[in-house]
């Protein structure tokens, strides 16, 4: 499938964004945990929450997780104090040469009964779950932050709780604060001993009642648009419901690196932690270089790598080390994508991409592939304001996270049409 993009004119409009997948599977695994049979309230409706909430609910003995990463690792976990139990976690096939192993030694060094059912390091997984004791852990810091929430979650069932040290550099840490509050928001004991350690004391968790909040991830790409309507002399007044501010979400600095892009961010009410509609309007940008380190945030920097190109702003993004065993490379696909546009991105440094202002010819009909990955799809699609008729080749992935997106920007005026 393809869709042909128009942009309108102007954009007039009030977006209800999808809840917030990471804080969804987050607290599926942390309820289950609790032995509730209440489901949180206000579950995003993505895939990766979908593939968490039929396992949950049926446990079938394989189970299959689909192109779920975060489901992977925090089913992987779960199931390996699941007493009495025994599965085969399986998925894609995309799914099975993302690596796992840093985990599963994890695991394995705490008790767990984990063998792989194919490749040495990559799912499947063959898990018996049973009591585990617990103790003191290492873990390199810099490994993906969901390896890190995946083994805190399981730690208030540990006989003996879990310390857990990180060692090195820490990357992605507001996602181990969203895993650690939404912990505590279900009575566990949890705290930093220090900068790199952790302490989750043995106690299990308390059920409770618990609403989701709205995905500031999925602003990024309205913001973007804010942007990219300004800078193309179009008007944009956007509102974006269900979004907190002092959100835990990291994902919320979004509003902060769109403002030295020319994006104000305004809130309807400022009561901390209770939704309310935001509002976007952008004014002229004058930025003349945009350096920034993605250490923390490293899903938004398809948005931003797009969007500051498109305002031809030279960038230097650092911290992206991780994008390279996403849903797919996606420092190699954003090479190979922004190129078609006429922008020539530079790889050279580890874990950076940055463009000097090199361009090239832009394909005559630019098609951009999405590669099974959302983001690329949802971080293109604006480009559409200045490239009319823009393809985005197979459209349905957004479905990962934001499955109304297309709906979404054909209520705000777009033309989507299905090729």
């Amino acid at each position: 499938m393809q869709y042909r993009l128009y942009a309108p004119k102007a954009i007039d409009s009030i977006i209800n964004l999808p809840a917030s997948k990471s804080i969804s599977n987050r607290a599926l695994v942390i309820n289950a945990l609790s032995g509730s049979k209440e489901t949180p309230e206000n579950l995003s409706d993505c895939d990766d929450t979908d593939v968490m909430v039929t396992a949950l609910r049926e446990m079938p003995y394989e189970i299959n997780i689909k192109a779920a990463g975060t489901a992977m690792r925090f089913t992987t976990a779960l199931l390996s104090v699941t007493e009495g139990e025994e599965h085969i976690i399986t998925g894609t096939d995309r799914m099975k040469h993302r690596p796992i192993e840093v985990l599963v030694n994890a695991l394995r060094n705490l008790g767990a009964d984990i063998e792989y059912a194919e490749e040495e390091g990559f799912p499947p997984l063959k898990i018996r779950g049973k009591k585990l004791a617990g103790g003191l852990l290492e873990i390199p810091g810099n490994v993906s932050s969901q390896y890190i929430s995946a083994l805190l979650m399981i730690g208030p069932r540990l006989t003996n709780g879990l310390t857990l040290r990180l060692t090195g550099d820490i990357i992605s840490r507001p996602y181990i604060e969203m895993t650690i509050c939404t912990m505590q928001e279900f009575g566990a004991d949890v705290e930093w001993t220090d900068g790199s350690t952790i302490r989750v004391n043995a106690g299990g968790y308390k059920e409770r009642a618990f609403i989701i909040e709205n995905d500031w991830s999925a602003s990024s790409y309205w913001y973007e648009m804010a942007a990219l309507m300004n800078a193309a002399g179009n008007n944009a007044e956007i509102a974006l419901s269900g979004l907190m501010d002092g959100s835990r979400q990291g994902d919320s600095d979004i509003r902060y690196m769109f403002s030295v892009l020319g994006v104000k961010t305004a809130f309807a009410t400022r009561k901390k932690l209770v939704p309310t509609n935001v509002s976007l309007t952008a004014r002229k940008c004058t930025l003349p270089r945009f350096d920034f380190d993605f250490i923390n945030q490293p899903d938004l920097a398809q948005t931003l790598v797009v969007c500051t190109a498109l305002m031809g702003i030279p960038f230097r993004f650092s911290g992206l080390q991780t994008l390279r065993i996403k849903e797919t490379d996606r420092i190699a696909a954003l090479k190979k994508e922004m190129k078609k546009l006429g922008y020539v991105l530079d790889d050279s440094e580890e874990g950076v991409l940055s463009w000097d202002g090199t361009r090239c010819e832009p394909d005559a009909e630019p098609a951009i592939d999405t590669y099974e990955d959302h983001r690329m799809a949802m971080a293109f699609a604006p480009a559409a304001i200045l490239f009319p008729g823009l393809i985005i080749n197979n459209p349905e992935v957004v479905s990962k996270s934001y499955p109304k997106f297309w709906e979404d920007l054909e209520k705000a005026g777009w033309e989507v049409k299905a090729k």
